[in-house]
């Protein structure tokens, strides 16, 4: 399992926004939500993408 080392973050409400380099060398931007019960997670090749998920994710924990 590789580790990436996270740059750049920020949050937005409950979900945290970070950049890092993928496995081909690329600049990619992790969307993560911190509430806990939910475990949405995404990845995004530009910012913008990764800040529009964020800005319209909706909480649903079980």
């Amino acid at each position: 399992m590789a580790r990436y080392q996270f740059r750049d973050t920020t949050r937005i409400g409950p979900v945290e926004i970070g950049t890092f380099t993928d496995r081909y060398g690329r600049e990619a931007h992790a969307a993560a939500c911190t509430a806990p019960g939910c475990d949405w997670s995404a990845s995004y090749l530009n910012r913008p993408a990764a800040e529009l998920a964020a800005r319209s994710h909706r909480c649903n924990p079980r």
